[in-house]
């Protein structure tokens, strides 16, 4: 009987390590250190394997901007995000019409409700990539940049970038936002941001306690959901 290699990756699993290498690379070498022979090297795999899969550096980007949205897809749990009452009406809805005055006051009782549940995922959110996913931030800022060259590879990042705001839009319309799309450009942007600050930018050298995190979050929803400005998402323990 043949001695099996334990550590040799499967036919099924050798994509992904591929695409987790090159996010890797990206991160510790940038765009100019990613090619085919120096993902086989630090990945392991014989020479040709990453060509085999990923024949031409467009391709290798591809894969490694899906993976890069797989992965960054995990970061919350479905069941750590807020869950929007959906026969609740939205901000838009509960200004319009017959019984608007009621209407508002449902909708200023569904930000103060979800106002809170919203800044402590954003916040969870935002502390975890700063503790424990930098390198997925710095691969992803990598791509972006050469996104704006690339416009196949924008296409790509764009759709995966969809899967990302389209449920802050959901959430915020949920919450009683009466401008959820112009509001959750405010709240990614804002949360862009903090990342890139945090990360490579003038406030690298220390992360935000998730309480601090999950504080500011909370003072930006107050300006877009009626009620928030009552939450109680800034009275987190420090340090934590």
């Amino acid at each position: 009987m043949n001695a099996r290699d334990d550590h040799a990756p499967s036919a099924a699993s050798r994509p992904q390590l591929i695409a987790d290498t090159a996010l890797r690379l990206l991160a510790e070498r940038g765009m100019r250190g990613l090619t085919h022979r120096a993902v086989d090297e630090a990945a392991g795999l014989p020479q040709g394997s990453t060509s085999n899969l990923a024949r031409t550096r467009a391709a290798l980007l591809e894969a490694a901007v899906g993976r890069l949205a797989e992965r960054e897809a995990a970061v919350l749990t479905p069941d750590e995000l807020p869950r929007p009452q959906r026969d609740r009406p939205s901000g838009a809805e509960a200004g319009a019409g017959p019984g608007a005055g009621a209407a508002s006051g449902a909708g200023a009782a569904a930000g103060g409700a979800e106002g809170p549940a919203l800044a402590e995922a954003l916040s969870l959110a935002l502390h975890r990539y700063l503790t424990h996913h930098r390198e997925l931030l710095l691969a992803r800022y990598e791509l972006a940049l050469e996104a704006t060259r690339r416009p196949a590879l924008r296409e790509v990042y764009e759709r995966a970038g969809r899967a990302f705001r389209e449920p802050v839009v959901a959430m915020l319309a949920a919450a009683g936002s009466a401008a959820p799309e112009r509001h959750a450009l405010s709240v990614v942007a804002w949360c862009d941001g903090v990342l890139f600050s945090c990360t490579a930018g003038q406030f690298h050298a220390a992360v935000p306690t998730r309480a601090a995190l999950r504080t500011s979050c909370a003072e930006l929803l107050a300006g877009m959901l009626p009620g928030a400005g009552a939450s109680r998402a800034g009275t987190g323990v420090a340090g934590e």
